[in-house]
């Protein structure tokens, strides 16, 4: 029974830890699909946390009795809208100006990180307040449970259902996306793109509106993956460098996913439980526990070799991904 419930317990904290990894990830795969390499994830789901962190306590601070769904939706939107406007700026940057989108996407790590921290750690100063920022009404709302579920199946209601919103949100924006890419005209348009965008620019398709919609949309739900960390993972605190190398994983399950959304859900999932597995395995030493947080990236060079050596069109990435496209060499 004692190995029962541990299992369930590594279950739930995987869950906890793929959702963030899951929202960096589809918010990437919808990026590439239109041919643009962003590599400014870990920056932005930096920006996404604090943005939603800075929301919640203005709304906290010049509030006399805050709403807690009004927290949670002013967050949401501070962090949807923080979040876009920095992949904005790529896409400005990358689009429109053609600069290297590797070096653009590095740019916006360091910016999104020191930003983070920055605010994150004088935020309360602005105000003339010691401490740390801990935000406990928004941090609880978005902790909050699915009631009837959580409470009344036992350790199965325990395990999957007493997550915060942001967990299945996460789940519905991977499901969506795959459904839209696959199923409907702007999914194809999207997809055209990303392989050939002089063709679908001759087609008639808008090919840099495209390229700024799939890249802001998909900074947004990139951003929803620090949101999350904040408000859900550590109920409303900041911690500097809290996020630690998170967006990089949320990268490296584009090419686990293969492209796919849908596959990003399981494989967040399976990264979220190798980041946390040395926790969950007593006896270890501290070698061989980095030695087990290696396991995502090592699994991941080991797809993407074996993908590449099949050579199938289906697992490889988009033809033009990281390419500038420039109209007049059309």
């Amino acid at each position: 029974m004692d190995v029962f419930v541990k299992i369930m317990a590594f279950i739930a904290a995987t869950v906890v830890q793929g959702t963030p990894l899951l929202f960096g990830a589809v918010g990437e795969i919808i990026t590439e699909k239109s041919g643009n390499l962003n590599l400014g994830i870990p920056g932005i789901m930096y920006i996404g946390g604090i943005s939603g962190i800075i929301g919640g306590y203005l709304y906290e601070h010049f509030c006399a009795e805050p709403i807690p769904i009004l927290c949670v939706i002013i967050s949401l939107l501070a962090s949807l809208v923080g979040s876009a406007f920095i992949a904005f700026i790529y896409s400005f940057l990358t689009i429109t100006l053609k600069a290297n989108q590797n070096v653009v996407g590095l740019a916006l790590t360091t910016l999104g990180v020191g930003l983070g921290n920055f605010y994150g750690g004088s935020l309360l100063k602005f105000f003339g307040e010691d401490g740390s920022i801990s935000l406990y009404i928004t941090g609880n709302a978005y902790k909050t449970k699915i009631p009837f579920l959580s409470d009344h199946l036992g350790i199965f209601g325990e395990t999957f259902f007493s997550f915060g919103f942001l967990v299945y949100l996460a789940i519905f924006i991977a499901i969506l996306s795959q459904w839209i890419i696959n199923r409907t005209r702007v999914g194809l348009n999207l997809r055209a793109i990303g392989e050939n965008p002089a063709t679908a620019d001759a087609a008639g398709i808008n090919v840099s509106l495209y390229k700024y919609v799939a890249t802001c949309v998909g900074g947004a739900i990139a951003g929803l993956g620090g949101l999350y960390f904040v408000m859900d993972y550590t109920t409303g605190a900041w911690t500097n460098n809290g996020f630690g190398d998170r967006g990089w994983l949320a990268i490296a399950i584009v090419i686990f996913a293969l492209w796919k959304p849908r596959s990003a859900i399981l494989s967040s999932y399976i990264f979220g439980g190798l980041y946390i597995a040395s926790v969950f395995i007593s006896g270890l030493s501290g070698s061989t526990k980095e030695l087990i947080k290696m396991l995502p990236y090592l699994v991941t060079i080991i797809v993407l070799v074996f993908t590449s050596s099949r050579k199938k069109r289906e697992h490889q990435p988009p033809a033009a991904l990281g390419q500038s496209y420039f109209r007049e060499e059309r």
